[in-house]
């Protein structure tokens, strides 16, 4: 196949897979080019490298793509793994992951999860503790169950665990490789990879058979970072890839937690340094519905802006199950969570789920006593 046969999509995918072009130069390419993939193949040697950061290197490898990729091998792999190619073009693609500045310009998605919840990362070391593997998986637990999707890397240790704890409940979970889509790593985890791939996502920017090494495990970090709302450090030596993350995250304007452990344990001593540094101390996931509401229309998040007309236009625009707890406020009623189940019939992990989302379009508030009464 030559290049002016190439759909829009497949030049997408050979683009992201070519050798030595970076996230960057890419879209500085597309966007010198009429945002059309299609049109870099076009375009010629001295057009190509009028764009900055594009010499002959990178304009040679885009004229000879089919002796660095297979196009017609891959699209047989993906049909085999049953994945597909994401473009920053679909609406499924991580909507807060197009607005970095390295964002790639597509992920091969393993699953059927669209990234439509807001989503929260946990992170760690792989050499963790009893008590980090159990605060992992019940923070993944409890963010899952108020309806966040939890994002991690797939790593033995942290990773795990948090993954675990968001399958737990039955709630969502995403799993960014740093390596191709069809390589399990650590292959212990290849039930949990399935897993997640039933009713999640399983992501990567890297083609098939790609092996991981040290940049790609750093790449990797800046999508788990740039898909979240927030990311939750919660055993990390001060050089473990998890602080990589978190400075991905400040530098993404993303919120940062981290969780304290003890001051004579190596994989506390991130953390601790991360507290130090301004991070916030996560205690537990109402911190982090607490910061998400603070910060309520000044950077990208699930919680939608303030208008004019209050309460009126957010309660308009309700799911049902939305419409169904709300209703249980009418008359001005502080109402307890048994309540409410005894009213409107939900079961928890729903409730809980309905719950936090009234919070975020800020129709209710949580008391300090634990019940909810309306704003």
């Amino acid at each position: 196949m030559n290049a002016g046969e190439l759909t829009e999509r497949q030049a997408f995918l050979v683009l992201n897979a070519l050798p030595n072009i970076g996230p960057i130069t890419l879209t500085r390419l597309l966007a010198e080019l009429g945002d059309d993939p299609r049109a870099v193949f076009a375009a010629g040697a001295q057009r190509l490298e009028e764009v900055r950061g594009v010499g002959p290197a990178i304009s040679g490898t885009i004229a000879g793509w089919a002796e660095h990729f297979d196009l017609a091998r891959e699209e047989e792999r993906m049909a085999q793994a049953d994945t597909d190619f994401v473009t920053q073009r679909d609406g499924y693609y991580p909507r807060l992951l197009r607005e970095i500045d390295s964002a790639p310009i597509g992920l091969y998605r393993k699953g059927p999860y669209d990234f439509s919840q807001p989503s929260v990362a946990i992170v760690g070391s792989r050499r963790t503790t009893l008590y980090g593997q159990s605060v992992a998986k019940k923070l993944g637990a409890d963010l899952a169950r108020m309806g966040f999707c939890v994002v991690s890397g797939l790593a033995r240790g942290i990773d795990t665990a948090a993954h675990e704890g968001a399958l737990s409940v039955g709630g969502k979970t995403a799993a960014v490789l740093g390596n191709g889509i069809d390589i399990i790593y650590p292959a212990e985890n290849l039930n949990l990879y399935r897993q997640i791939a039933e009713t999640g996502a399983v992501l990567s920017e890297f083609p098939f058979t790609r092996r991981a090494d040290k940049q790609s495990f750093a790449m990797r970090n800046r999508i788990v970072a740039g898909i979240c709302d927030a990311v939750v450090v919660v055993e990390s030596d001060v050089a473990g890839g998890s602080m990589i993350t978190a400075r991905f995250a400040g530098e993404q304007g993303r919120l940062i937690f981290a969780v304290p452990g003890r001051i004579d344990q190596a994989t506390s001593a991130g953390c601790h340094q991360l507290i130090r540094d301004g991070a916030t101390l996560l205690t537990g996931v109402d911190d982090i519905l607490s910061e998400l509401n603070y910060l309520d229309g000044l950077r990208p998040s699930a919680i939608p802006e303030k208008t004019t007309g209050g309460t009126a236009l957010a309660a308009s625009n309700l799911t049902a199950e939305e419409q169904k707890v709300y209703a249980c406020f009418s008359g001005g009623a502080m109402v307890s969570i048994d309540a409410i189940t005894g009213q409107t019939g939900l079961p928890t992990s729903q409730l809980s789920a309905t719950l936090m989302m009234l919070e975020l379009k800020r129709l209710i508030v949580k008391r300090a006593d634990g019940t909810f009464e309306a704003r």
